[in-house]
């Protein structure tokens, strides 16, 4: 329990530390209540008090004032003579320490360019993105419905908005009212049958013949289409650093450690 309670505490003091409080939002026997004390309540960075609705704050404020009334009472009482408490700030003091510490020791470490493109070029099988396809179907029943609604298609002079209506009225699967659009996705990720057919057409057009699969005969008119390809160092620089970066810091740490133990003395019940 004694280090759960610690680690919150370490926690909460460097998730606030990037918080600043100009003013004070209440008074408890002149101590002031901050931006800062509400950003432990919050714990997170993205929410920001100002735009909270009224009724909100209130009850942040009135928390934090209850909290503050109690801290007072317990740090005028004699809670810290109490061994129980002394021992707990002593850990808190050694685990706040050593996250320090290794805050400003990972600060140190650099990865160089040099560093960052071999690593990329070594590793470029990481960052390859597999083809997206754009689509839209007609899913029927039978091969004879789904062979009708081609030559419906086949006559149609706008074809993308003759095929948005007759999935509208004849898809019976659950894309058929948004007019058979499926949305983006990795060319295969549908069912083997379903993505042959959907990679083998050229954007703008669709298939001449029913496309059987487990759910039915499907009609696929592709939107879109966009190649597999491999992201350019450019996109990919900052996390190779931070990869790098905390491979370096790991193995520092590791060698650091394995000294220490040479001239610790370690018993190990």
């Amino acid at each position: 329990m004694k280090k759960i309670v610690s680690g919150m505490f370490i926690s909460l003091a460097l998730s606030t530390a990037s918080f600043s409080a100009s003013t004070y939002l209440a008074k408890v026997n002149n101590e002031n209540i901050t931006l800062d004390d509400v950003a432990m309540i919050l714990r997170n960075p993205n929410i920001k008090f100002d735009t909270l609705p009224k009724k909100n704050k209130e009850q942040i404020i009135n928390q934090l004032v209850d909290k503050t009334l109690l801290s007072q009472k317990a740090a005028n009482s004699t809670i810290q003579t109490d061994k129980a408490y002394k021992d707990a700030l002593k850990k808190l003091k050694k685990d706040l320490a050593l996250e320090i510490w290794m805050q400003k020791e990972f600060s140190k470490i650099n990865v160089s360019k040099k560093e960052k493109e071999k690593y990329y070029s070594a590793n470029k099988a990481k960052y390859k993105t597999e083809a997206v396809l754009e689509a839209r179907h007609i899913l029927t029943k039978t091969k004879k419905e789904a062979q009708d609604i081609i030559k419906d298609l086949n006559k149609a002079k706008n074809k993308k908005e003759t095929f948005i209506k007759l999935a509208k009225e004849k898809s019976f699967g659950p894309s058929g009212k948004k007019g058979g659009y499926l949305g983006k996705f990795e060319e295969n990720k549908m069912v083997p049958e379903f993505s042959a057919a959907a990679k083998a057409l050229n954007k703008g057009t669709y298939t001449k013949q029913a496309v059987k699969t487990q759910f039915g005969y499907h009609i696929i008119y592709l939107e879109d289409k966009k190649k597999a390809s491999t992201l350019t160092f450019d996109k990919v620089k900052q996390s190779i650093e931070q990869s790098l970066k905390q491979t370096k810091f790991r193995n520092i740490i590791k060698s650091i450690t394995k000294q220490l133990r040479k001239t610790a003395k370690i018993i190990i019940k």
